[in-house]
């Protein structure tokens, strides 16, 4: 398609409504077409960095051995309700409580 030269052609700012020869006239980054003192470059801070990729899988993982019995141990948090082996590792923080005797009496 053909078209006239803009050698004498006007246009108007999308910013101001100013008037300004269309062939000095600059495209912003968001479209609009504005006059050469009005001209704003997109800042550096509204491109977004470059994202690599995140791996988290390993390679050639291999399992632990023997976790029944490393998952036995007790550290002390959270003792309660522990259900590991007492012969294997004792539970020191395991507390015990005692009731003295309740007398009642009716008449």
């Amino acid at each position: 398609m053909a078209y006239a030269n803009n050698k004498k052609a006007w246009g108007i700012s999308d910013r101001s409504g100013r008037r300004y020869r269309l062939h000095l006239m600059k495209t912003e980054w968001t479209g609009a077409k504005v006059g050469p003192d009005e001209y704003d470059p997109k800042h550096p801070q509204l491109f977004p960095p470059k994202v690599g990729p995140d791996p988290q899988a390993l390679r050639d993982p291999r399992p632990e051995q023997n976790l029944p019995s490393q998952r036995n141990i007790q550290y002390g948090w959270r003792p309660v309700g522990f259900n590991g082996d007492e012969e294997l590792t004792p539970n020191p923080l395991r507390s015990n409580g005692f009731v003295g005797t309740v007398t009642v009496v009716t008449t």
